[in-house]
């Protein structure tokens, strides 16, 4: 394909801006699901990567979400084909529920993604998250409580994955494909109203949008993005202290000059070392530990996931676990 349109254009300084910083021969990963905006990314990608030396590799996961998941992969596979790529690598995704589709379809997905990268040798990973995306995120985030590292959004640069499309909206990835005639598939999760995300989509944006004015998605993102500045700040803060503390006894007198933002994140830290399963940890989990800091009346022990317990002893916190860790 060598006909780049408005849209696609767009997608490609977004890519762009990524690839300058690669070394030459860099060999890249672009996730395909076979939908508008990752065949939209992995058509700008090709196209941008004729002017860097780097060698791109398709992935395509087939989650086994639908009885034609395979035929799915393989549509996506003809379409990467007619874009130019040679290496195309179909990872088979083992989903297994535990925690909601959606959570445990990411974790299946990204097991996928480190086969294709150790496969490969890669050390980049584009995905296309949108401006959309984002937005979406910002709302459910919102609709759980949750604190300013989930408000904040994706990142832009998580380890070896970067998103260059969080600036775009959807719109633009189809029209890039629309123009370019390329030919994408409509996941009908996209339009089940079982899922929350869909609901937050297809419902309460296009409702916000309407009652409060155009602008919205963008308004979102833009506070995202400040938001995850001031994450990032407070969690280097906090990381900086944690590093200095034994989080399984630490002083009540260090923690309570400390402003509860920093606090909470030290709270988190300590009780996953302590082996809290990654992500269990809420705000409902965090207001007990702090009353042991802000209002202390001589309360008992807090039980947390992980069989992680929570007390206060002689001026200190005190964390340990019910089951003991195994050597």
């Amino acid at each position: 394909m060598s006909i780049t349109t408005p849209a696609l254009l767009e997608l490609r300084k977004a890519v762009r801006v990524w690839f300058e910083k690669l070394e030459p021969n860099s060999r890249v990963c672009v996730g395909v699901s076979g939908g508008a905006d990752s065949l939209a990314l992995a058509a700008a990608s090709k196209l941008e990567s004729n002017n860097f030396a780097i060698d791109l590799i398709a992935v395509v996961v087939d989650h086994g979400l639908q009885e034609n998941s395979a035929e799915i992969a393989n549509f996506a596979k003809e379409q990467l084909v007619k874009l130019g790529y040679k290496d195309i690598f179909i990872g088979k995704a083992n989903v297994q529920i535990t925690d909601g589709l959606e959570a445990s379809a990411r974790r299946a997905r990204f097991k996928v993604f480190q086969q294709a990268t150790e496969t490969f040798g890669a050390n980049t990973f584009l995905l296309a998250h949108t401006k959309n995306d984002q937005a979406e995120g910002v709302l459910l985030g919102l609709a759980r409580g949750s604190g300013t590292k989930s408000l904040s959004g994706m990142q832009e640069v998580s380890g070896i994955f970067i998103r260059p499309l969080l600036g775009i909206n959807r719109v633009t990835t189809e029209a890039a494909c629309l123009e370019s005639k390329i030919d994408f598939w409509v996941d009908p999760h996209n339009s089940n109203e079982d899922f929350t995300r869909v609901r937050v989509r297809e419902n309460i944006l296009p409702l916000l949008e309407s009652e409060i004015g155009p602008g919205i998605t963008d308004a979102l993102a833009r506070s995202a993005k400040i938001l995850r500045e001031d994450a990032t700040a407070l969690d280097e803060w906090a990381e900086r202290i944690f590093a200095q503390l034994d989080p399984s006894n630490i002083e009540i007198s260090v923690l309570a000059d400390l402003p509860i933002a920093i606090r909470s994140r030290l709270f988190r830290k300590a009780i996953y070392a302590l082996g809290a399963p990654a992500g269990s940890i809420s705000a409902a989990h965090i207001e007990p530990v702090e009353a042991f800091v802000s209002d202390w009346r001589g309360q008992g022990h807090t039980a947390l996931p992980g069989g992680v317990k929570v007390s206060r002893i002689s001026g200190r916190l005190s964390l340990s676990r019910t089951d003991p860790i195994q050597p």
